[in-house]
């Protein structure tokens, strides 16, 4: 509970100290990619927080270059 206060916090400073800059230079798309970026670390902090189990993108680079690993260290023994 306390760490869903404190990540909502802190995505609040940031959000407060980025904005209105981005604003008052008319960066929309900036602001846009801001977002989403936020958005994105903002739901991931709270998935974890709640200790939610996430998948480890290292396992998806893991099972597409393993095959092509065997088979180049067959191809070099």
């Amino acid at each position: 509970m306390w760490a869903i206060i404190g990540i909502t916090l802190i995505i609040a400073l940031i959000i407060w100290i980025e904005v209105p800059s981005l604003l008052r230079n008319q960066q929309r798309k900036e602001l846009i990619v801001f977002s989403v970026i936020l958005l994105i670390g903002y739901v991931l902090s709270i998935l974890e927080g709640l200790q939610v189990e996430l998948p480890n993108p290292l396992d998806v680079i893991t099972f597409i270059y393993k095959p092509i690993s065997d088979w180049l260290y067959s191809f070099l023994e």
